[in-house]
């Protein structure tokens, strides 16, 4: 029996132009079009691939049992987790074993802090599973600042916004280029550390990068915003140019 192919399809930042042709092949051919979304929520993976899907796709939106209810540090927040990546799993599987593909719409780069990491992970040893690399939301927010990120002999570091507070303060001021992403709740903690780390007033916050509503602005000029989930942190580097 033919065993179906599992695509796990990078839809890059936000802007459709920014797609790689591959992905938009891909997408625009599939039959079963599977994508991660909050409850009640039509899913930034979906809401990004809403021209290219075929008439008559199948959709199997596969919506997260938590998001931010629980702690990342309750032992129960991994377990609903990996039940629920473990199912749709189990849900891809009963496809594939009938013969048909399926596109894995995903925001940014599947391989980038993405949660089709965790399916390829459980799909890969027995399915065919491909990755379609793509631009990352990083990219476009520094991007957008209209200054290059990295200069010379430059360290970049990319940090979560909910690591721990002295965490977050050490590796600021250890960073030569800085990314702080999955800021949200967190932002005042993170203004806190790049204050201690001395690298405060050279910070960029940008929302919605690429997107059709994106803003661009130095972190300092919006104090007390409240921030959206797609906003991104970039201090630049400074390293040896020619």
């Amino acid at each position: 029996m033919t065993v179906g192919t599992v695509y796990g399809v990078g839809l890059g930042p936000g802007d459709p132009d920014l797609l790689s042709v591959r992905a938009d092949r891909l997408v625009r051919g599939a039959r079963h079009i599977a994508f991660f979304r909050k409850a009640g929520r039509p899913g930034q993976a979906r809401t990004l691939a809403n021209d290219l899907l075929p008439a008559g796709a199948i959709e199997h939106p596969m919506e997260y049992p938590v998001t931010t209810e629980i702690p990342l540090s309750d032992p129960a927040y991994n377990e609903i987790l990996s039940a629920f990546y473990t199912e749709c799993t189990k849900r891809l599987r009963t496809l594939t074993d009938a013969g048909e593909d399926v596109v894995v719409l995903c925001e940014g780069d599947p391989f980038f802090y993405g949660s089709f990491m965790h399916l390829y992970t459980r799909l890969k040893d027995d399915v065919p599973t491909h990755v379609v690399p793509a631009i990352t939301g990083m990219s476009g927010a520094w991007t957008a600042t209209g200054a290059p990120i990295t200069w010379g002999d430059d360290i970049l570091t990319v940090l979560m916004g909910t690591l721990d507070e002295d965490t977050l303060t050490r590796n600021m001021g250890n960073a030569d280029a800085l990314v702080v992403m999955k800021i949200g709740r967190n932002i005042d903690k993170v203004r806190r550390a790049l204050r201690a780390a001395g690298r405060y007033d050279d910070a960029w916050l940008i929302e919605y990068a690429t997107m059709p509503n994106q803003t661009v602005q130095k972190l300092a000029e919006a104090e007390g915003n409240v921030t959206p989930y797609f906003s991104i942190i970039v201090v630049h580097g400074h390293g040896r140019r020619p």
